[in-house]
């Protein structure tokens, strides 16, 4: 473990360096947006966070600094997973304060809900002018230098092979939440550069994640799992969690959204873990249920809105900064059987 000065690390963000992946998992207050910028300087955002509702500031904000933090003009990919509120955010507004070259989402949106049809039409107006791809399990999402496989989308996922799981005897599928159907239309993607593999299912619950390693584990084993739902224990799948034997798993959370108790013995105790990160100190669990401070973004009070960042090299060593003080931990990839 170590501590650069936070200058340096200000510095290094700010730069698209030529020979590394640069992720940054941003706080959204709970919502969720991941940046991405390829070697090739390219970038892809995963999820634009919240509009602004109920007197909470929209996160467009936030995406603007850590896009200006990585030194970049446009945003060559945005991928929406799904039409939830803290996902879809304010795409109109995102677009009239930085330039955005396509636009992937799942296809169309049901809903009876007045204002979340209301969001969707404004958001699709939008994207229909930029341009506009619906996503399949199995595409590639076009950003050169990583290759983005798609897992799931609009409640299919993917046909890939893999062995057998022994834990899918040990942990009987989660029933399935009637009331969260747009949950289970995530885009889920597998994230791979060299020997860095990292998995993000975005809200996908604990009873469809199920059929992605069981009877056989389709994934395999990565090195960062971004976790379901942020950390909330209805995307839990312990099956999952033990089948990609992640040695660093991230909980996308808020002070009170995610990063459940009940998920925190589910995930210490994964095969292979050396540290949980989280966005928040989560104030659903107890002091012992959260990771060390130096390992949460964000400590209640104040909010800082600080991000958690993963830089991966081409040898395969990644390391995940916290930039609210600069800690840092060094890891290396493809180390999981």
């Amino acid at each position: 473990m170590i501590r650069p000065a936070y200058l340096l690390l200000l510095c290094a963000a700010s730069a698209v360096a030529a020979d590394t992946l640069e992720i940054s998992v941003l706080d959204v207050e709970g919502g969720k947006s991941v940046l991405l910028v390829s070697p090739s300087g390219q970038s892809l955002l995963i999820d634009a966070g919240w509009p602004a509702i109920g007197g909470r500031p929209s996160s467009t904000a936030r995406i603007l600094e850590a896009v200006k933090a990585a030194g970049l003009t446009r945003i060559d990919f945005l991928v929406i997973s799904h039409y939830d509120v803290d996902h879809i955010g304010d795409v109109p507004e995102l677009v009239s304060n930085i330039p955005v070259g396509r636009i992937f989402d799942h296809g169309d949106f049901d809903s009876s809900n007045p204002q979340a049809r209301q969001r969707y039409e404004s958001y699709a107006a939008v994207r229909d002018k930029i341009g506009h791809t619906v996503l399949q399990p199995g595409d590639k999402l076009p950003i050169q230098g990583v290759d983005v496989e798609v897992l799931s989308a609009a409640g299919r996922l993917t046909s890939r092979s893999g062995p057998p799981n022994p834990l899918c005897a040990v942990y009987p599928q989660a029933g399935a939440i009637p009331s969260d159907v747009e949950d289970n239309q995530s885009i889920g993607l597998l994230i791979t550069f060299g020997r860095f593999r990292m998995l993000d299912l975005a809200d996908l619950e604990a009873h469809h994640s199920h059929d992605l390693v069981c009877p056989v584990n389709r994934i395999g084993a990565v090195d960062v799992y971004n976790v379901n739902v942020h950390g909330q224990f209805k995307g839990i799948a312990p099956e999952l969690v033990g089948a990609v034997r992640s040695s660093v798993i991230i909980q996308a959370n808020g002070a009170r959204k995610g990063a459940d108790a009940q998920t925190w013995p589910v995930l210490h105790s994964a095969p292979g873990l050396r540290d949980i990160w989280q966005l928040h100190f989560s104030l659903n669990a107890a002091k012992n249920q959260n990771p060390p401070y130096d390992f949460v973004a964000n400590l209640e009070p104040p909010d800082a809105y600080k991000w958690l960042q993963i830089s991966v090299s081409t040898s395969g060593d990644f390391h995940v900064v916290n930039t609210r003080n600069g800690f840092t931990v060094r890891y290396r990839a493809g180390s999981q059987p």
